[in-house]
């Protein structure tokens, strides 16, 4: 189920790691804005890169938003060997594999959370630290290491990580997934200057609900001031160990196990037919199993509805490319919905859906890749009007090739504030594992290929060569 677990390494070169910015201006308070300009950034991950020699310490760039979207003339490179963030470069750290952004410390400034699962701590075997690498006003620049005093969440803490107000008092809290009981941990908001959060919560979800925390994603469900979050994982059923997922909901109280629904490998929370509701949206990108039963021909997503109770009594809702209305077919080994974002692409109040299909067959070309783009709607998430975009699509730059890996990440973010979101798609394997970003602009009829650019790590202060870049997009 660890579908991210990295077996690669890469080379890095240092950055710059501010932006400068008027001193004077106040922060927006906006969410995935780190320097407080009222535009959002944009996190990229280079987990594989090699930092100081080091194979796998991997790194993270941060492109700045404009009101012409995101800059990459503007932007950061940062890694532990860069000035100003803790700990040193060490082999399999991979600083970046894991990312979040959150206002942790509320001082109007979206940071940014590194969940560096691989860190060692000390020579007891125990590892994984959160670096939170603070936002200001002249962008990220200094950070500082969360790291368990207690032994039992020293095992790989920061495997997964989210970020959202779980108990609803205005704070925001962060949650992080560690990999023996208890499996989710709570620190909860503010986190001070110098790493402390204001209480630490540890819950252990395998003994709560049967399901092991592998992913966590948060959003608010039922519409009330708390944030939920679902957990993704697996559940033991006899000898079969089928992928489940449970929605906490967050209260007063912090995180309570709710109800389960459909499982995967990916999830977004979204309003995708404008209920006032976050809908659950899983991507689950095997073939339809008795591991995978939300699977389907090439993968599937499933939508699970919304409501003031925290779910919806209607039916969850599953797509496949064999739905109506969107693009390509189902292939096995296709792996629609790898990786899922949320966003409203055209303006009109409805959250759509980008799904990468990462190994998605371009004639003989296996693992090109694509993305599709669905459409929420009043009636719901649908394959009416879905648009897929693949490096062979008529004005996008590049050229498809086999095991590229187009859709392998994929995020939706209005970082220009017109009101809709742009796509960001990420191929970890173009260039032989260097990797490449795509930026997508959006019109009143949705996400287009005209006017989309692709650059690599170099192009915003990094090396050439493998390194993964754009594995992990985050703000």
């Amino acid at each position: 189920m660890r579908r991210r677990a990295l077996l690669l390494c890469a080379a890095l070169t240092g950055g710059l790691l501010s932006l400068a910015s008027p001193a004077s201006a106040a922060p927006s308070g906006l969410q995935g804005d780190f320097n407080g300009d009222g535009y959002r950034d944009l996190a990229i991950a280079a987990p594989l890169a090699k930092v100081a020699g080091k194979s796998g310490a991997g790194a993270v760039a941060v492109v700045y938003g404009t009101a012409s979207g995101l800059d990459k003339s503007k932007r950061a490179w940062i890694s532990q060997d860069t000035a100003g963030i803790p700990g040193i470069p060490e082999a399999g750290d991979y600083f970046g594999d894991r990312l979040t952004a959150g206002d942790l410390d509320g001082d109007g400034y979206t940071d940014l959370v590194v969940g560096v699962h691989g860190e060692q701590i000390g020579s007891t075997g125990d590892s994984g630290v959160l670096t939170v690498v603070w936002g200001g006003a002249t962008g990220l620049k200094s950070a500082v290491d969360i790291a368990s005093p207690l032994p039992k969440y020293r095992n790989e803490l920061g495997w997964s990580v989210a970020t959202g107000d779980f108990d609803g008092d205005g704070r925001t809290d962060l949650a992080a997934a560690n990999l023996a009981a208890p499996e989710l941990n709570i620190f909860k908001g503010p986190v001070s200057r110098t790493g402390t959060a204001a209480g630490l919560t540890g819950i252990d979800t395998l003994d709560q609900t049967g399901i092991n925390t592998d992913q966590i994603v948060a959003g608010n469900v039922n519409g009330d001031a708390a944030t939920d979050l679902l957990v993704m994982g697996q559940q033991a059923s006899g000898d079969v160990y089928p992928t489940r997922s449970v929605l906490y909901k967050g209260s007063a109280n912090g995180l309570v196990a709710g109800p389960k629904v459909a499982g995967g490998y990916a999830a977004a929370i979204a309003d995708v037919n404008k209920d006032g509701y976050g809908d659950i949206v899983t991507g689950n990108f095997l073939e339809k199993s008795a591991e995978a039963p939300n699977g389907g021909p090439g993968g599937a997503v499933t939508v699970t509805y919304g409501a003031a109770a925290g779910l919806s009594t209607r039916t969850p809702v599953r797509i496949t490319q064999d739905t109506a209305g969107v693009p390509g077919a189902a292939e096995t080994g296709d792996r629609f919905g790898w990786s899922l974002s949320a966003g409203d692409t055209n303006g009109d109040g409805y959250a759509d859906i980008a799904v990468g299909v990462e190994s998605e067959a371009l004639g003989s070309l296996r693992g090109a890749g694509s993305v599709v783009v669905l459409r929420g709607s009043s009636s719901g998430l649908t394959g009416s009007g879905a648009k897929a975009f693949s490096q062979n699509t008529a004005g996008v730059p590049g050229g498809a090739e086999a095991r590229d890996f187009f859709g392998s990440e994929v995020h939706l973010t209005d970082a220009d504030r017109n009101g809709r979101a742009e796509l960001i798609v990420s191929a970890r394997g173009e260039n032989a594992g260097a990797g490449s970003v795509w930026l997508f602009k959006s019109s009143s009829t949705g996400i287009t290929a005209t006017g989309s650019t692709t650059f690599g790590s170099a192009s915003v202060g990094g090396p050439t060569g493998l390194a993964y870049f754009g594995d992990v997009l985050a703000n």
